[in-house]
């Protein structure tokens, strides 16, 4: 067997019951989060790994530590303070940190990640308690490989990396983007099953361009602008490197990238080592799946819409080209699935010619011959010319322009279509195109609704007198990434393909009940969601030849499902041993 961590091993006794042989014991073994279980020691385990006296003398079960960190929990006066409460927890015990997460997730999602995440990403350094994950900088670049070979853990799967340089709406955030990768690492494991001894949040510390970071003393990251053209390249060709010879196995996440490093970054490494960007691909399998199923609750097909999406940067053309990608797989030939796909960024509709094209957003610029009998004013259609005039009946808000989606343009899409498809994804929440009421309001209560952080249902009062509620789905790529990273974990994908992603669209739409009017699950479905996923992208993965686990590529679907359900990782303590080299000592 291979090792995990150079602190325990996991073993199989003689009836197959698993259980942990520990190498480190006493005080040490209680400040290592993946093996302290606080007053859940049993006396057996307090004598063997002396432990005594060093914890309360009354053994709790994992029920009784639920029931006294919720209380906590609820204690905490604001959604920052239940936030650090809850990382604290993790960084103390993270068996308990997932089993709390597991019973609470619908309450606690929005905590850990967005939109408090949010917050918790600008006060890091003010905040900063544990060291979690590593740290690659400017300073450390060069001996990278002591860096690696120091971190405890030595079977890592998955990996979150981001140079910070746009997080969520908020932009460049510096090391404080080290929160974003935490978080995301957290929900592979408490949705998508991936043990938290598999993954490692990553810091690529290459500088920042805030002036106020820089002049701040506090400030954790280094004091120094961003890196930039080659020693950027460098830099992440070194980190690649540095990563395959650690841990050959594993699958990098690029996350909060900038939109011109997002793309490059993505195309640059993903056939080197298997990556994918979540911010394009994640975020545009998460809202094609969202479209799949408000065309259905439409009673029409994806096919049947046109779509405006709002913001051409990595979340923008990630979610156009999946819509393009969709309409494809649904039968459109590459050009009529382009002509139904309308982008619209800063200067207005994208149009080939324009001067600040890049080009990742090249391929999405209209022809001006496409235009000729549109009505607009300016050197390029607004958005709401492009709504009036493309007769959209789908608008997807990426910008992170707070209001964007005004009262003209929304009932613009309510005089396209009796159902319109609006969805404001933007996060954090203060970023978000338009709120839920205001869309009821300007559209009417047959719109399908979904936004990127969470809000509640909307009321209204229906033509016969009766109070009512319109959904508001929530479209969050979390829905995605966690099956998405499993599946190519299971199958030790070398690859992570475009039709792999497309693929956990179309689970998510699958396994999505239309029937509330809610265009995705609830997050309370989330794991069963993403095992769904993960079993399917496997699949896929054998099917187009880059799955590299031997076991998986000769099972049917009913065993890979059961392989993967044994997979699963849940959060529960395991009995401990201890191992001969310390009994010997």
């Amino acid at each position: 067997m291979s090792r995990i961590s150079r602190y325990y091993d996991v073993r199989r006794d003689e009836d197959d019951h698993r259980y942990l042989e520990v190498n480190v014991t006493g005080f040490s073994l209680l400040h290592i989060p993946l093996l302290n279980k606080s007053t859940g020691f049993s006396p057996e385990e307090r004598k063997l790994l002396g432990l005594q006296g060093l914890v309360p003398p009354h053994q709790s079960s994992l029920e009784e530590q639920k029931e006294r960190t919720y209380r906590r929990y609820l204690m905490q006066s604001s959604n920052l303070d239940k936030h650090v409460y809850l990382r604290s927890l993790q960084d103390r015990n993270e068996v308990l940190f997932y089993a709390i997460l597991e019973d609470h997730l619908e309450e606690m999602l929005p905590i850990l990640y967005t939109p408090t995440v949010g917050e918790a990403v600008q006060a890091f350094s003010d905040l900063y308690r544990y060291p979690r994950g590593l740290v690659v900088s400017t300073a450390d670049i060069e001996t990278l490989d002591q860096s690696l070979e120091n971190l405890p853990l030595d079977d890592v799967r998955m990996i979150v990396a981001t140079d910070s340089s746009a997080i969520l709406g908020l932009g460049d955030q510096g090391f404080g983007g080290m929160a974003i990768s935490i978080g995301k690492l957290s929900l592979y494991t408490a949705a998508g099953g991936v043990g938290p001894d598999k993954t490692l949040p990553v810091e690529l510390d290459v500088g920042t361009n805030r002036q106020d970071l820089l002049d701040d003393p506090l400030y954790l990251g280094k004091h120094h602008r961003r890196l930039t053209g080659a020693e950027y390249d460098e830099f992440l060709d070194r980190f690649v490197e540095g990563v395959q010879a650690r841990y050959p196995k594993a699958i990098i996440q690029w996350e909060d990238f900038a939109k011109g490093a997002a793309f490059r970054v993505l195309d640059r490494y993903r056939r080197v080592v298997p990556s994918f960007n979540d911010d394009i691909q994640g975020t545009g399998a998460m809202a094609l799946a969202g479209l799949i199923s408000a065309s259905r609750l439409k009673g029409e097909t994806l096919t049947e819409q046109i779509f405006v999406v709002v913001g051409a940067g990595a979340g923008g053309i990630g979610v156009a080209s999946a819509i393009r990608q969709g309409l494809i797989r649904a039968g459109l030939s590459q050009q009529d699935a382009a002509a139904r796909v309308y982008v619209v960024d800063r200067q207005g509709l994208l149009v080939q010619g324009q001067p600040e094209l890049e080009e990742h957003q090249l391929s999405f610029a209209r022809h001006p011959e496409d235009l000729k009998r549109w009505s607009f004013e300016g050197a390029a259609p607004t958005l709401l010319e492009t709504v009036r005039n493309a007769h959209a009946t789908a608008l997807l808000g990426l910008s992170g322009v707070s209001g964007l989606f005004s009262q003209a343009v929304v009932e613009a899409m309510a005089q396209n279509s009796e159902r319109p498809i609006i969805f404001p994804l933007s996060n954090p929440t203060s970023n978000v195109e338009a709120l839920p009421e205001e869309i009821v309001r300007w559209a009417g209560p047959g719109t399908i609704m979904a936004s990127g952080s969470p809000f509640a249902d909307v009321p209204h009062r229906t033509s016969e007198g009766v109070d009512a509620l319109v959904p508001v789905g929530q479209g969050n790529n979390v829905f995605i990434f966690p099956g998405l990273g499993f599946g190519a974990i299971i199958s030790r994908a070398r690859e992570i393909t475009d039709n792999m992603v497309m693929e956990a669209a179309q689970t998510l739409a699958d396994h999505t009940d239309i029937s509330s009017g809610r265009v995705y699950p609830s997050i309370q479905e989330l794991r069963e969601v993403s095992i769904q996923i993960a079993v399917r992208v496997a699949r896929q993965a054998i099917t187009e030849g880059v799955a590299s686990e031997r076991r998986v590529r000769v099972m049917n679907d009913q065993e890979l499902m059961a392989f993967v359900r044994r997979r699963y990782w849940v959060p529960k303590y395991l009995p401990y041993r201890r191992a001969k080299q310390v009994e010997a000592s």
